[in-house]
């Protein structure tokens, strides 16, 4: 059996029960990543503490930082430049939520209400200001250029991906661009975070670049199967379903039926996404539409490449159970259609 047949089979196989099963290797460095969150939260500035307390706390997966601390397991392991680093991750991603938030006016995160919806906007863009210059902060001090030069690029990167997905608009739409603003708003820190441990852990240049593939076509996989899920199951995404489409957000399900539809659909699809403000009622309708086409089914098998691609660059790495918890998070993340 060669090495592609041998990933076609992980991806079918029934994935660990959960999250917490795949990372049991780093099990005790993520419950000391929680309480050093839980300290850094505390701060001279009520709102702040608020703030950062309700989105930190509200059960995200913690998978960013945990692939900084994987990555850094394969290597030297986990030190305290890593434990920093895996922090860093956190808070970025947290700041971008903050700040995605009040841009795509959201009612909800995490399925609770979104921070900008409670304490406003000010305090959320200010909040995630404040995760943001904290992060830069750590870096410094943590006296490795590769590292602060790598993180520089990604959240530039992650600006413009916003940026990209902003201006988009239906009637031009390809998935060319989905992937370009997918690569740079999601899964470039993916793959950054697994990087950075690695090179915190005194990795070789090619395994850190390897981990990098994996860690983009992991992100990549992660945002497609979200995006297929913001029309199929609020409990998974944590808001409301069709929301990216009230935010007129052209996501691969969305652009694989404005390419699939016939002319009436078409034709009904633009005046939907023309209109002032898009209903429950319409939402309805285009995720029937969806149905018809089979905008969900391609979007998922979509992600299933780069799950697969995925896997495939941890081939040179020996087999162990880092690498098989690596391998296991493709196919917990593919799972979450089931």
């Amino acid at each position: 059996m060669n090495q592609t047949q041998k990933i076609t089979t992980n991806i079918s196989s029934p994935p660990p029960a959960s999250l917490d099963q795949i990372l049991q290797p780093v099990s005790s460095d993520i419950e000391i990543l929680e309480s050093q969150i839980s300290r850094d939260i505390k701060t001279d500035i009520p709102l702040l503490n608020n703030a950062a307390e309700h989105i930190l706390s509200s059960g995200g997966k913690r998978l960013r930082p945990s692939l900084v601390l994987l990555g850094a397991e394969l290597f030297g392991g986990v030190n305290e430049h890593v434990m920093q680093a895996a922090q860093v991750v956190e808070y970025i991603h947290t700041a971008t939520l903050l700040h995605d938030d009040v841009v795509d006016g959201a009612e909800t995160r995490r399925s609770k209400q979104a921070v900008c919806r409670i304490w406003g906007n000010e305090a959320s863009v200010l909040s995630g200001d404040y995760l943001f210059a904290m992060s830069f902060h750590r870096m410094t001090k943590m006296r490795n250029s590769e590292v602060l030069k790598l993180m520089s690029e990604t959240t530039t990167k992650m600006a413009l991906g916003e940026l990209l997905q902003l201006t988009r608009s239906f009637e031009t739409t390809d998935e060319e661009e989905y992937l370009e603003i997918i690569i740079n708003k999601t899964a470039c820190l993916f793959a950054a975070a697994i990087k950075t441990g690695a090179l915190l852990a005194d990795a070789p240049e090619n395994s850190a670049n390897q981990l990098y593939d994996y860690g983009m076509a992991l992100g990549i996989c992660f945002q497609i199967v979200d995006d297929a899920l913001d029309y199929t199951d609020e409990k998974k995404t944590g808001k409301p379903v069709g929301g990216d489409l009230q935010e007129r957000k052209i996501t691969l399900p969305l652009s694989h039926l404005l390419e699939k539809a016939n002319q009436g659909d078409r034709k009904r699809l633009e005046e939907i996404l023309s209109g002032k403000e898009i209903e429950k009622s319409q939402i309805n309708e285009v995720i029937s539409m969806m149905k018809s086409y089979g905008s969900i089914p391609y979007t998922l098998a979509y992600s299933k490449k780069y799950a697969l691609k995925a896997q495939s660059c941890l081939a040179n790495f020996p087999d162990s159970a880092l690498r098989n918890a690596l391998s296991q998070i493709a196919d917990f993340i593919v799972s979450r259609q089931d």
